[in-house]
């Protein structure tokens, strides 16, 4: 994707995958050791605080020897992919172009595998630099139906996870997402008319809405990504798979009542109800 010499124009292929012409020629500079060092911590609070903004933040630095400002840490933030999880007044307009879907699982009882899924990205600190992890999550039963390794916070990966899960598992009735640009662009939504999937949006900075899929990614984060130092993306791909082979097939969860993800989502205990 994002080819020049495609028979596609540059700028059609920036509209499919949802970004800014200007990303295509953009070079960016990788980040310096010290911002990759900071840039991991704050993902460490933002799990253990994730109301936590900028200020916050900022503050919790400090308290660890960090000398760094506010605004570079909104900007580390916002390469992160994280916001503070609060609610926020209604006052602001979604930027024009973006289809903001309402939040469906109010009060739903999740009765089955495949009712819901859940998709999100978090970011993965490496030895040097980083990485994106998108998830494709079943709520009912927690698997991990699918998933990719991206260097860029961008649409095509989110869609390539999609289609993957669809093609092994069939599709769901509802997909529940956040308001990021990667589920509000035409070729995430246009994937998702075309299997016939309704479209759930978390509120904006509602953590309640996104409570199991922050769930997920804390214990990935502390039972493996926090324990490595990747080497290489090979290497984070390698070991997140083995991972998430374990995650589904022999780890016990305890919302499941000890069970493992591929037991509950093949044999289909009692139903749960979605948050509040």
């Amino acid at each position: 994707m994002r080819a020049r010499t495609h028979r596609v124009s540059v700028s059609r292929q920036a509209r499919l995958l949802g970004i800014s012409r200007g990303r295509v020629y953009s070079q960016r500079l990788p980040p310096s050791t010290a911002d990759l060092a900071l840039m991991r911590r704050i993902d460490a609070l933002h799990l253990e605080s994730p109301f936590a903004g900028s200020r916050m933040l900022v503050g919790f630095l400090r308290q660890d020897g960090y000398v760094v400002g506010r605004r570079h840490v909104a900007t580390l933030m916002t390469r992160l992919g994280i916001v503070a999880l609060y609610r926020r007044p209604t006052t602001s307009c979604p930027t024009p172009g973006q289809q903001i879907h309402p939040y469906l699982l109010r009060q739903l009882m999740i009765t089955r595998p495949n009712h819901v899924w859940a998709m999100d990205i978090t970011y993965v600190p490496m030895a040097r630099g980083f990485v994106y992890l998108v998830v494709v999550l079943d709520w009912f039963s927690r698997k991990v139906l699918a998933w990719r390794l991206s260097m860029t916070l961008e649409t095509g990966p989110c869609v390539e996870a999609l289609r993957d899960a669809l093609a092994r598992h069939g599709p769901p009735e509802i997909m529940n997402t956040d308001q990021g640009s990667q589920f509000t662009s035409v070729a995430f939504l246009t994937a998702l008319q075309e299997a016939q999937i309704a479209m759930s949006m978390d509120g904006k900075g509602a953590w309640r809405d996104t409570v199991v899929v922050e769930r997920l990614w804390r214990t990935i984060k502390y039972e493996e990504i926090y324990l490595r130092a990747y080497r290489s993306v090979s290497e984070a791909w390698s070991s997140l798979a083995c991972y998430l082979t374990f995650y589904n097939r022999g780890r016990p969860h305890s919302a499941l009542g000890g069970h493992m993800p591929d037991q509950v989502y093949f044999n289909q205990p009692q139903p749960i109800q979605a948050a509040a």
